[in-house]
């Protein structure tokens, strides 16, 4: 009896398990989606506008990726996510938490940590471990930052060359870098 019980719990259990994640979700918003918010997507979406964690491939309008997503998103508009590895490419690319990886859009915003490159018209992050490529560049702070584009700004340069070559300024035009721990 002992054993029915535990193999009936253990599948129960592998039921439970497999339902949480799906290999495919279509979606025309995330409230009227083949799967909800609720299930990470382990393969492709295709939404409108989609909200779901991925480890997949998302192509849409709108990409959401709440949690820990990864893979790769194209979007026509917008990718949102909270921490996201992989590559991404939009007309804007948005993070509240951290990236890691490769964004390409017209406007890319990381409100935390950033680790790869940057590659858009605007490049805007909190912190960056990488390389940001762009007409604007700007970071709160770089540990181990390197900034080409028309205007560069490093927040955390505090004076001009004082720490070349380790740090150049805390704004200058085509190029600018930051390649040691800060103080703060």
């Amino acid at each position: 009896m002992k054993q029915l019980v535990a193999l009936l719990a253990i599948t129960l259990l592998s039921v439970t398990a497999m339902a949480e994640s799906k290999p495919v979700n279509f979606s025309l918003t995330p409230d009227v989606a083949l799967f909800s918010r609720e299930f990470l997507i382990k393969g492709l979406t295709l939404s409108f506008w989609g909200e779901n964690e991925q480890q997949s491939l998302a192509l849409g309008i709108v990409n959401g990726t709440p949690g820990d997503s990864a893979g790769a998103a194209g979007a026509i508009m917008v990718n949102y996510a909270d921490y996201y590895t992989g590559v991404r490419g939009a007309g804007v690319n948005y993070s509240a938490q951290d990236t890691l990886g490769w964004d390409g859009a017209l406007v890319n915003y990381t409100e935390r940590l950033f680790t790869g490159l940057l590659s858009g018209i605007v490049n805007v992050a909190g912190q960056l471990r990488g390389v940001e490529l762009g007409i604007f560049n700007y970071v709160d702070e770089a540990d181990q930052g390197f900034q080409a584009g028309l205007i560069n700004v490093i927040a955390n340069n505090e004076t001009w060359f004082s720490n070349f070559p380790d740090e150049l300024a805390p704004v200058m035009p085509f190029v600018n870098w930051h390649f040691h721990e800060s103080a703060r």
